[in-house]
């Protein structure tokens, strides 16, 4: 996550990677959990995992259809907030990543 941008990390990822992640919310967040904890060890901080997050959920929100209700419901909320809510809501998804692994 140092080195890579997550935004290009989940632009690049094969389909069959992405719907594998995505095909139930728990994947879903057992995978957004193991990209925080590795974020954590290479000594990223709570602002710079949000800011990995809020890259990613840009991406997905302008890229990727929503595959279940969880995330369609994530999509919505996302595609209604200003700049400011995506902020909060990308603070909110990096504790419920951390808390799920």
């Amino acid at each position: 996550m140092a080195n890579k941008d997550p935004k290009n990390v989940a632009a690049n990822m094969s389909e069959e990677k992405k719907d594998d992640i995505m095909q139930n919310f728990q994947t879903f967040k057992d995978y957004l959990g193991d990209q925080v904890n590795k974020g954590e060890k290479l000594g990223l901080g709570e602002e710079g995992l949000t800011k990995g997050a809020k890259r990613v959920a840009d991406y997905l929100a302008n890229h990727e259809e929503p595959r279940n209700r969880e995330e369609k419901v994530l999509n919505e909320l996302w595609n209604a907030a200003n700049e400011e809510e995506r902020k909060h809501m990308s603070h909110v998804l990096v504790k419920l990543a951390d808390s799920t692994n």
